[in-house]
């Protein structure tokens, strides 16, 4: 059977994010099981870490939204399906996933989405667009909260035929796993970093965006030393503004205006997430929109430790609130700050308790293997169906 499964998947940039490393881990996978497995994208820097000997890549501009670009794209990957006999075609964005579409329909190959955001819309030309995320014959969410929304504002344009279930994204436990941590290169991070080790260290990565909720956080910082007179804290925001300068200075002036100028840090990239994390007590993460899954949370669960997340989302899934962290509601400062404030109130075995849970959790629900292996059993079912 594993012979017969020829996979090309496709998507715009191999970046960091949880879309672009489910398709690196499970291109991999699928190598390991002898199968062909061809990854279409436009570039992005997790290209360097791609076993070429394992995994085939071509490069087109699959990242382009031009209606053009999209046709010409369908052509170029018909052409590669039939070259490479591929039996599954697997769109991960939706630019792309109109090409794969297109293509599936030409070489009549199986086609396959992962639904990975909610693809907020605002009128129907928008929703249409969206909607070929649903089109396929399997379309995999990576939430329930994905789940639902598919089956809420998705309805007309699904297929009763098509299948629609829930697969949770995983992560490498052995790349975050703290005893994997080299002391060594820890300390020349918080060396580079000048993080003072006798203050309590608050983390917040994730890419500077408006929805992240940094500003929230920046808040919630000012009201943790107005209202709760803490001021042994330090404070790393971690992430990339990706070309948003406007609202990096709107961070900048926030912390100005606060004073918090020696209790901030932003660190605008970190290639070793596992140390970053390694370095906090505590980790954030303050979305005031809903996260399709939370991959921050489940990292540093990972790595034992406590983290604190909005109520809304993904996030409401992978953390047991109250035992491998914490919820706060969401847009409220307020009660972020109390969260925070009660993490830094618990003793050492509280935390230590709070972080073996988490890594209990993580283990049980999102290790990467089983995320693969029950992708991989989905692909085997729709080719037997064919």
């Amino acid at each position: 059977m594993s012979s017969r499964i020829k996979v090309l998947q496709v998507i715009p940039k191999l970046g960091y994010g949880g879309a672009e490393t489910g398709c690196y881990d499970l291109a991999h996978y699928l190598s390991e099981k002898e199968c062909k497995s061809i990854i279409v994208t436009s570039g992005g820097p997790l290209l360097k870490f791609i076993r070429k000997e394992k995994v085939k890549i071509i490069k087109l501009p699959v990242q382009s939204k031009n209606p053009f670009i999209i046709l010409l794209n369908t052509l170029l990957i018909s052409a590669i399906v039939i070259f490479n006999n591929i039996t599954i075609v697997h769109a991960r964005s939706r630019a792309p996933a109109w090409s794969c579409y297109l293509s599936c329909l030409l070489t009549r190959r199986k086609f396959v989405t992962t639904f990975h955001g909610t693809y907020n819309f605002t009128n129907s030309i928008k929703k249409f667009y969206n909607s070929i995320m649903v089109r396929s014959k399997l379309v995999i969410a990576g939430s329930n909260f994905i789940f639902n929304h598919i089956n809420e504002n998705y309805q007309k344009y699904q297929n009763p035929k098509n299948k629609l279930l829930v697969i949770f994204r995983g992560i490498n436990l052995e790349y975050f796993n703290n005893k994997n941590i080299s002391q060594k290169k820890l300390s020349q991070l918080i060396n580079k970093w000048k993080i003072d080790e006798n203050k309590f260290k608050i983390l917040l990565p994730g890419r500077l965006t408006t929805w992240k909720g940094q500003e929230k956080f920046i808040e919630s910082l000012n009201i943790l030393i107005e209202d709760h007179d803490k001021q042994n804290f330090q404070a790393i925001i971690l992430g990339s503004d990706q070309g948003r300068n406007v609202y990096t200075k709107k961070l900048y002036n926030l912390v100005e205006r606060y004073n918090l100028n020696q209790k901030v840090l932003f660190v605008s990239h970190c290639s070793d997430m596992p140390l970053a994390y390694s370095i906090a007590d505590v980790v954030v993460s303050s979305s005031i929109e809903p996260e399709a899954f939370g991959r921050v949370a489940v990292e540093a669960q990972a790595m034992k430790k406590p983290i604190i997340a909005s109520n809304i989302g993904g996030s409401k899934e992978t953390i047991i609130n109250g035992k491998t962290g914490f919820l706060y509601k969401n847009k409220n400062s307020t009660d972020l700050a109390n969260s925070i404030e009660a993490v830094m109130q618990k003793n050492y075995n509280l935390l230590k308790s709070l972080g073996i849970e988490g890594r209990k959790n993580v283990l049980k629900r999102f290790d990467v293997d089983k995320m693969c292996k029950t992708t991989f059993n989905e692909y085997k079912k729709l080719i037997e169906l064919s």
